[in-house]
């Protein structure tokens, strides 16, 4: 039995309609790839229709958080503040399904349970929450590295009377806030973006943080006229640098948050009074300009310890400063974040700090979250613990390859990809930016690009030299992951006192393995270009 004797719904079926699923969309339909994108949530978007949160926005500057594809998208597109909110962002996407007519093949409210590989066909059967059963001879899995929620398990949580609310579920209709006694839990990225807010509408706010976070404020300001038409003057030659720099990222606000300074200031041979001017100049970022602290531990800490005496400078309570000073992990082993007014909204009589390095949550009570310290009366629980990082999303859907293998029981020790895109076992699927490839080390839209650009490339090579499937080779496989393990190796993110969700450490019972390639965007696509250079090689083609 072969392809040509069962009927196909589509030559792709992509997986998720955000950045990656719309892209993969447009580029597969430009090749003449029958294409149809099945997406969980009722509208486009992906990660900026979920996280509707108050405050939620990108910490990239906007400019460079869109894509580069079409220069009259670029021209007729006006972003309003140098880092977009995701009503924004959200805004920008539905503008961009409409413009390019992606909605005729997206099929919203209609999320995969399942996909199954066929082995006597080499196709790709799909099994939807609305029950239906699609087939394609490729599956693109668009399901995003920030995407599968993660949600605590205390006891009692079934049993809390008030409002629970997750940060990335937030409804579209809002939450009641005002005049609420508030809880959050978690100072990750969105804790830190939701929690100015809500302090200024709750009546009392407690945020429950387990790890402090290196943050800085992201002097955001409205982009005005002049700014955006000198962006727009030059976009091509920005697009180049992103696609060129390490992050994709150009730094068109000076907000470059990846990456370590590359002058020869080094702290280790710095004077007191020089680290003084450093604090006086750069404030928060004084921590950020030496060239030392990205490889050496003791560098790192000096440069830690003047973040933690803006913290002091900033918040007026010693002992709530303390607490959210970072100890115990360097800088930059965990993704940066941009704030607005994070320190100082622990200055307010109405916001109250649980450390829970101090204590721990016992449990959920009806009335509100018990520590081994103290009772907490909440109106509403608001949860800010983050996701199931780059693997979570495709491991919730039972995917099956050769030999009924589970995706999930073959990454349960970490996940193995060839290049971040291919699977041995898994043929004819292919990954957007997941674990083993830049992923969430670099700036979304031009990686999607890059990265889908060369799938839909791939794709179209195999149907036009009649080939049936592509699937990793174990030993390609195998030598990427080492590769992606080496490179990592001395840095930050693998330092031992260093427990990020990069590492899965935030989801209890997750494998301790680096998830993303830390090489950067130039080397990984001149690794992929090289791959297809030589025929795929890699890949084993039938």
């Amino acid at each position: 039995m072969t392809t040509s004797d069962v009927t196909l719904d589509a030559d792709v079926i992509v997986v998720g309609a955000g950045m990656s699923g719309l892209y993969a969309l447009k580029v597969l339909r430009d090749r003449g790839l029958r294409t149809i994108v099945l997406e969980k949530a009722p509208g486009v978007g992906g990660t900026w229709y979920w996280n509707r949160y108050p405050g939620a926005r990108c910490d990239i500057p906007s400019l460079e958080y869109s894509f580069g594809f079409d220069p009259e998208l670029e021209q007729e597109w006006v972003w309003t503040e140098h880092f977009a909110s995701q009503p924004e962002i959200e805004a920008y996407l539905n503008h961009m399904a409409d413009r390019y007519d992606l909605r005729r093949d997206i099929r919203c409210s209609d999320g995969v349970t399942a996909a199954t590989y066929d082995e006597t066909t080499d196709t790709w059967l799909f099994e939807t929450e609305a029950g239906k059963r699609l087939r394609s001879r490729f599956a693109v899995m668009a399901t995003g590295g920030l995407s599968a929620p993660y949600t605590p398990s205390w006891p009692g949580m079934d049993s809390f009377a008030g409002t629970v609310v997750q940060t990335s579920l937030w409804p579209e209709e809002g939450v009641e806030i005002e005049g609420k006694r508030v809880g959050v839990v978690g100072t990750g990225s969105s804790g830190i973006q939701v929690i100015p807010e809500l302090a200024k509408v709750a009546e009392h706010l407690t945020v429950f943080q387990r790890t402090p976070a290196f943050t800085w404020p992201s002097q955001n300001q409205p982009l005005t006229d002049e700014e955006q038409t000198a962006i727009k003057a030059r976009y091509r030659e920005l697009r180049e640098e992103q696609y060129a720099s390490f992050s994709a990222t150009a730094g068109t606000t000076g907000a470059v948050i990846f990456t370590f300074p590359t002058d020869d200031r080094r702290i280790l041979d710095s004077t007191p009074e020089e680290r003084e001017a450093a604090i006086e100049e750069h404030g928060f970022s004084a921590c950020r300009i030496w060239s030392d602290t990205a490889g050496d531990l003791d560098a790192n800490e000096m440069a830690v310890e003047l973040f933690r005496e803006m913290i002091r400078r900033t918040v007026r309570d010693p002992e709530t400063a303390e607490a959210l000073s970072p100890r115990g992990y360097p800088l930059g082993c965990k993704r940066p974040v941009l704030d607005t007014g994070y320190f100082e909204t622990f200055n307010r009589d109405d916001v109250s700090l649980v450390d829970l390095r101090r204590e721990t949550i016992e449990e959920v009570t009806p009335e509100g979250i018990r520590t081994s310290e103290r009772f907490v009366p909440l109106d509403v629980l608001v949860l800010a613990t983050g996701f199931d990082a780059m693997t979570g999303a495709l491991t919730r859907i039972d995917v099956r390859g050769r030999d009924g293998r589970l995706l999930r029981d073959d990454w349960a020790d970490g996940p193995r990809t060839y290049l971040g895109i291919g699977v041995e076992g898994y043929p004819n699927l292919f990954v957007c930016v997941g674990p083993g490839s830049p992923g969430v080390l670099a700036t979304y839209p031009p990686q999607i690009e890059l990265q889908v650009g060369w799938i839909a490339d791939f794709v179209q090579y195999l149907v036009e030299h009649g080939l049936h499937s592509a699937e990793a080779d174990a030993a390609a496989q195998e030598a990427w992951c080492a590769h992606v393990n080496q490179v990592a190796e001395g840095t930050m993110f693998t330092a031992a006192s260093c427990n990020s969700w990069y590492l899965g450490a935030n989801i209890e019972g997750k494998p301790r393995v680096f998830l993303p390639y830390v090489g950067g965007i130039p080397a990984y696509m001149a690794r992929c270009n090289e791959v297809a250079d030589h025929g795929y090689e890699g890949f084993v083609l039938t």
